[in-house]
Order: C-alpha cells, then structure tokens, then sequence
C-alpha cells in the first residue's frame, strides 16, 4: 500500500465532500435537464467515493 496506507480512504472523503458542496450549486442550476444529468453524475462520482472511504472495514 505504499508510504501512506491511509490515502485512499482520505480521497473517498474529500470526494463525498465535494458531492456535496456540488450539490448545493446543482439545485440552482436553472434547467430541469441540466439539473436531472449533473445529479446523475454526482451520484456516481458519490458511490465511487463512498467505496474508497470504507473498502477497508471488513
């Protein structure tokens, strides 16, 4: 795992924060389909980052 074994779980979390702050700004978009597609993308950039976060508590 390399130097810093914990690397991996801090890019989980700094990616489920920046979700959320992007979502703020996504509400306020003013078209439903832009809104609909940006969701959409932040909901899977999320899922990546909450697999990163807790891949390791088995």
């Amino acid at each position: 795992m390399g130097s810093h074994p914990q690397r991996t779980p801090f890019y989980g979390m700094l990616m489920l924060i920046t979700f959320m702050i992007a979502g703020l700004y996504v509400r306020d978009l003013p078209w439903l389909w832009v809104r609909v597609v940006s969701y959409v993308a932040l909901v899977a950039f999320a899922m990546v980052g909450f697999v990163m976060t807790f891949r390791d508590l088995s």
